[in-house]
């Protein structure tokens, strides 16, 4: 298994808040928007109705990295000063972090001294453990919604990947393969997540997902329509899919403890009123997200004693903290980890989604069972295309705009 999540605080300074709110506004102007709030996508759960959507469009799989999501914002530093350019990653609770030492040179640069701005990528950091024991923090890409100031939102996902592999990762790439000793410097590597068509299912569970198990580890796999635009806030286009037993969802914890009467010994010490037995187990009541600071009680958490000395052990609040469960077989929610990387649980809309997941359990071997026909239709499309372009050459016409109706350069 992966070593632990990564520590953002130990990759990058916090902004103070100001400054980070003078850069949520320049990310916002960046994508035309006037919404400060977290700017990426957020995927739903996987469910049974999904197994039509993968076959009636193109969509790319890759597997779900045990990290943390962030965005990187490449910024304007001040051209005067040792720091034209400067990088910050944004997650979840949209604060900002300098990350130093990240240098990204322009295409064509044989000095590589020019460098990108105005750029906005989507990945993930993850820690990297391999055989020997040594460790790598590495930043994957998987979107690209910026770049030198051009949007690319409204492109294909893979034209967005193209621009991102081209114009960012080979100069970047160069550099390091040039400057070899520089690589020592680096906050962390970049590397772009790769990624499958969806029809390569039973290679991601065979091949992919047990060798990564090892390195950073895996909880799942996402699915990406190739043809829909990058949209901020939930996609319908994006489809989390996770092993059943592993579907959670992140619940804001509130614990109630029993109160106790005085007794001879408590008067003696002069206490007359009831208090709280904080020595006791207390009750572990979940609340889901209504609005902004409003919650709805959803249930309760099934902890025994030996996993409530556990969760004491981790010497973090627990009141009030955002904890992942999932449901075991018995139907109870269970204690997964602490979700200290989230400022707030998971809004009401999103955990209908995930119990809809939970109880429509699409597993693995369904998926492997339907690969077949996703690769069939994916093909089928791909003709039909093709014979669309070739009839509009031949009579001068444009090739139909469809869903489909955009160059597949990448798949031949």
């Amino acid at each position: 298994m992966g070593n632990s999540v990564p520590d953002l605080d130990a990759v990058g300074i916090k902004a103070e808040h100001d400054l980070a709110d003078q850069f949520r506004r320049e990310v916002a102007s960046l994508l035309n928007r006037t919404n400060l709030n977290f700017p990426g996508a957020q995927p739903v759960s996987f469910s049974k109705r999904h197994i039509d959507e993968l076959q009636r469009e193109d969509y790319y799989v890759c597997e779900k990295t045990d990290g943390i999501r962030c965005l990187m914002y490449f910024a304007r530093g001040d051209p005067d000063s040792e720091m034209p350019e400067i990088h910050y990653l944004i997650d979840r609770k949209n604060e900002y972090r300098y990350v130093p030492g990240l240098h990204f040179p322009l295409p064509g640069d044989e000095s590589f001294q020019g460098f990108h701005v105005d750029t906005l990528v989507d990945g993930e950091l993850v820690n990297d453990t391999y055989e020997d024991g040594t460790q790598q923090l590495k930043y994957l890409v998987f979107d690209c919604l910026v770049l030198d100031g051009q949007s690319l939102m409204h492109r294909t996902l893979d034209k967005r990947l193209a621009y991102f592999k081209e114009k960012v990762l080979k100069p970047y790439n160069a550099l390091y393969d040039r400057f070899p000793e520089e690589k020592q410097h680096r906050a962390f590597a970049v590397e772009d997540k790769s990624t499958q068509f969806s029809y390569g299912i039973e290679m991601m569970f065979r091949d992919i997902i047990p060798k990564v198990k090892k390195i950073h580890g895996n909880d799942g796999l996402i699915f990406t329509c190739r043809s829909t635009p990058y949209r901020i806030g939930t996609d319908e286009h994006i489809l989390k899919w996770k092993p059943p037993a592993e579907n959670t969802i992140d619940f804001r914890l509130r614990l109630e403890f029993p109160r106790l009467e005085p007794d001879s010994d408590d008067g003696a010490d002069g206490i007359t009123e009831d208090y709280y037995d904080y020595d006791a187990m207390p009750i572990f009541h979940l609340f889901v997200m209504l609005n902004a600071n409003e919650y709805r009680p959803f249930g309760e958490m099934h902890v025994t004693p030996a996993e409530w000395e556990e969760m004491k052990a981790l010497q973090q609040p627990l009141d009030d903290a955002i904890v992942e469960c999932a449901k075991d077989s018995e139907h109870r929610w269970r204690f997964h980890r602490l979700r200290d990387d989230k400022a707030d649980a998971n809004h009401i809309s999103t955990v209908e989604k995930v119990l809809e997941s939970i109880d429509d359990r699409v597993t693995e071997d369904d998926l492997i069972q339907v690969a077949s026909k996703i690769k069939t239709a994916w093909k089928k499309r791909a003709a039909q295309m093709m014979a669309e372009e070739r009839r509009a050459r031949q009579g001068g016409g444009a090739p139909g705009n469809g869903s489909n109706g955009t160059k597949r350069k990448f798949e031949e």
